[in-house]
């Protein structure tokens, strides 16, 4: 299965400058999702970080991988409708483990790769990495709930 950005906004509310997450490539319920942004000199957190030597946020790449499991969660949830999905919304309750181990920079193919760990409910334990190149740059694991807005 394969979402573009339009897919994409139908299950999670972001929007540009704050959805960090172009396309999914693989997605398996309940099991793992794979889905990337590309990062772009254009994207405006380069005004301010850091002008002359741009480098993407670690905590922007934390968002990214949050976005993704977020879409990873609602996926598994059933056959959620469009409606459904819009009167919902994913709450992250901790990040924990987070690793920065290679900077992101402009150019980059920021690929996010999310597993399920454990599920209970409406709560979703997360493992999230994210890679440029198949190179390790960030982890994470994630705890997030699903809830009405």
């Amino acid at each position: 299965m394969i979402m573009d950005v339009i897919e994409i906004q139908k299950i999670i509310p972001h929007r540009y400058p704050f959805l960090l997450l172009d396309r999914v490539t693989e997605i398996k319920e309940n099991e793992y999702l794979v889905g990337f942004k590309n990062i772009t000199i254009g994207d405006n957190i380069f005004q301010g970080h850091f002008p002359g030597h741009p480098i993407y946020p670690g905590v922007m790449i934390l968002e990214g991988m949050a976005q993704a499991g977020g879409i990873l969660a609602f996926k598994s949830m059933g056959n959620m409708t469009e409606e459904e999905a819009a009167n919902k919304v994913v709450y992250f309750m901790s990040i924990d483990k987070a690793k920065f181990r290679n900077p992101v920079k402009p150019g980059d193919r920021l690929e996010y790769r999310l597993k399920v760990i454990k599920n209970k409910g409406a709560i979703w334990m997360l493992d999230g990495k994210a890679y440029v190149d198949d190179v390790l740059v960030s982890e994470a694991e994630l705890k997030a709930m699903i809830v009405d807005k």
